[in-house]
């Protein structure tokens, strides 16, 4: 992987960093969101702008896992 011409936003290994890192905290609380990745139109742009982290679509009860442990962090 390059470095990648966006605005100081980090290298590509940074941003598929993230987004394995965002994968296993999801997972230490039963969260798996199956669409999870680098959203690659605006990766592979080559604009000034962030490349996007795709979330992705759930089921209802992965959304509502995601609401529970959401909240518990909150409380």
């Amino acid at each position: 992987m390059n470095d990648h011409p966006h605005d100081g936003t980090g290298t590509d290994a940074d941003v598929q960093d993230c987004v394995n890192d965002l994968r296993a905290a999801l997972a230490a609380h039963g969260v798996t969101l199956p669409s999870l990745g680098i959203d690659l139109p605006t990766f592979a742009a080559r604009y000034r702008t962030p490349p996007l982290i795709t979330l992705g679509n759930c089921n209802l009860p992965t959304a509502r896992a995601l609401v529970a442990v959401l909240r518990e962090g909150v409380a």
